[in-house]
């Protein structure tokens, strides 16, 4: 159940993702927290630098696998602004990541982006549980999902 501290570092993930935006590239942010509650790490979306797979969450995997232990990367929670890709669940998953928390769900994205035409990725959405099947997984956050909404908005041209 996603409680008021959850709702705290989801804020953040769309304060990260904000960012992003702000700096040209596709709104996702992420925060990767302790078991004790303290931040980890934070990131968010660099694809725009032509390599896409330079996700936050792909980020968070690899700095967790550089500095964490097994014990600590299971006991740790993502926090996200978007459900993970494909790709970064893979890497949640081989990493040994713990629980994941994402404020708006890949299915929503996909309806948004048809909403405005935007032409469909090339690697198919999939829930998180579906590549990686014991997964914790808690979302989507619906009091989020309308900020996260207003930023893929902004960035494919929609007011």
């Amino acid at each position: 159940m996603v409680n008021d501290a959850d709702l705290r570092y989801l804020r953040r993930c769309v304060e990260l993702a904000t960012e992003a935006l702000e700096a040209g590239d596709e709104p996702f942010g992420s925060v990767l927290v302790g078991a004790d509650g303290s931040v980890l790490a934070e990131d968010h979306n660099h694809v725009a630098s032509g390599d896409r797979t330079r996700h936050p969450e792909f980020e968070l995997a690899r700095w967790a696998a550089a500095h964490l232990s097994p014990e600590e990367r299971a006991a740790a929670t993502v926090f996200t602004s978007g459900e993970h890709c494909p790709m970064c669940a893979a890497a949640h998953g081989w990493v040994g990541l713990g629980r994941i928390v994402y404020a708006a769900s890949s299915e929503q994205l996909a309806s948004w982006l048809a909403e405005l035409g935007v032409p469909a990725p090339p690697v198919r959405a999939l829930p998180i549980r579906t590549v990686v099947p014991g997964a914790v997984v808690e979302g989507p956050v619906p009091e989020l999902a309308g900020p996260v909404r207003a930023l893929h908005r902004r960035f494919h041209g929609a007011s």
